[in-house]
């Protein structure tokens, strides 16, 4: 991971990822570590299936522990500008925008990579649509290189 590279998060997202943190250290690690201890308690560590695994998941999860603390010291909160709404608003960073592709409207909310799911219509704002966006303005229209080729869209509102 780039230090110095910033991670953007909304505030939900930095939620999130907080919770995240909490569950596994107060939580799951410690269930891993009785797992852990009582699994040693048995004997013969070599052939002992029950330590391997719960040593294998122990280690997981301090790495994910880790991952969160380092994304944690290079969050920055994309904050939302509730209530302002205009025709000339511009496409950045916690923006939802409402697009018009192929005959239907689809909205998508840009975020930062971390919090990204196409299931929530969440897109990075590194994706090859996202960096299309960026800097755009309601009635603008983009093209996007996909693998299918060439996707038009239109800008049809910015919230």
């Amino acid at each position: 991971m780039d230090v110095n590279k910033k991670i953007y998060l909304t505030e939900e997202g930095l939620a999130e990822l907080k919770k995240e943190h909490g569950e596994l250290t107060k939580v799951k690690r410690p269930e891993v570590l009785t797992r852990v201890s009582a699994a040693r308690d048995l004997g013969d560590l070599s052939e002992n299936a029950e330590y391997a695994a719960a040593r294998e998941e122990l280690s997981f999860i301090d790495g994910r522990i880790d991952e969160i603390e380092e994304l944690l010291k290079q969050v920055t909160i994309i904050h939302e500008e509730k209530g302002k709404s205009n025709g000339n608003k511009i496409v950045k960073l916690g923006s939802t925008v409402t697009l018009h592709v192929n005959g239907k409207k689809e909205t998508f909310t840009l975020v930062g990579e971390w919090e990204a799911d196409p299931n929530e219509k969440k897109i990075s704002h590194e994706s090859p649509l996202g960096k299309a966006l960026l800097g755009k303005k309601m009635g603008e229209k983009i093209e996007v290189e996909a693998p299918a080729g060439k996707i038009k869209y239109a800008i049809v509102d910015v919230k």
